[in-house]
């Protein structure tokens, strides 16, 4: 009796072991704080393992160009539309989420008026340092703040003192301001709300702004194809919804 109890357990074991699934997934750092929420529910739920990449959109997209596997991709929209006329990703995304350009200073610090554009101008001017994303590393957030500079007429004076983020969760716009290094930053909101050692103070004024959507897409080259549907099923339940309006995502 105890032989056929333990032999109907290893043959269980072998089947769930069968079933479950290694997913890699290149994903947008500004979900990141959402999704480390997210993927431990779906991994104890399905038994599979999730493995991520993450960082902007530009870097993963060189990444998944230069051949590193993915199952599935999560960045913005344009991203994605690119990635499928190259043939790169199915066409049938999903929308997750949506966020702006907040800006945001060191937590406990004075919060300059950000309110109008001539407000935000004086604060910036004032800045001793400005902290924002890098063209160079791929952020999508990099050329509208940029261009806003050219547009209030101070491009020159905020590149004099400019400390720029590369992207991904080791180079961030909140941890230079955080740590100092950039007394005001401009990033995606949901990024900045993911570090509590910075405060957001407001978002860019509406003729500056960038609302940016996050979508997600099973990869043509998908290993595991329906465990990634899976998990996409997953990150669009009402109950990541909650999770993503509580990490500064709309």
């Amino acid at each position: 009796m105890i032989r056929v109890s333990a032999v109907a357990v290893a043959l269980l074991l072998a089947a769930v072991s069968a079933r479950a699934a290694d997913i890699d997934a290149m994903m947008t750092t500004a979900m990141k704080e959402a999704f480390d929420a997210l993927l431990p529910q779906f991994e104890r739920a399905n038994g599979h393992a999730v493995h991520v990449t993450y960082g902007p959109s530009g870097a993963l997209i060189r990444r998944l160009n230069g051949g590193e596997p993915a199952d599935l991709f999560v960045t913005d929209v344009p991203a994605l539309d690119q990635l499928v006329q190259l043939g790169k990703v199915a066409p049938d995304r999903v929308e997750l989420a949506r966020t702006g350009i907040g800006i945001c200073v060191r937590k406990g610090a004075p919060k300059p008026d950000v309110s109008t554009p001539e407000a935000l101008k004086r604060a910036l001017l004032a800045a001793k340092s400005v902290g924002h994303a890098s063209p160079a590393g791929g952020s999508i957030t990099a050329g509208p703040v940029i261009r806003m500079f050219e547009k209030l007429g101070i491009a020159a004076e905020v590149a004099a003192k400019a400390k720029l983020s590369m992207g991904g969760p080791n180079s961030r716009v909140s941890v230079l301001v955080s740590s100092g290094e950039a007394e005001i930053g401009l990033q995606q909101a949901s990024e900045l709300y993911s570090n509590s050692d910075v405060e957001v103070i407001g978002m860019l004024p509406p003729e500056f702004q960038q609302t940016t959507i996050y979508a997600a897409s099973v990869t043509t080259a998908a290993k595991q194809p329906e465990p990634a549907k899976a998990l996409i099923r997953h990150l669009a339940t009402p109950g990541a919804m909650t999770i993503y309006r509580a990490k500064g995502l709309q």
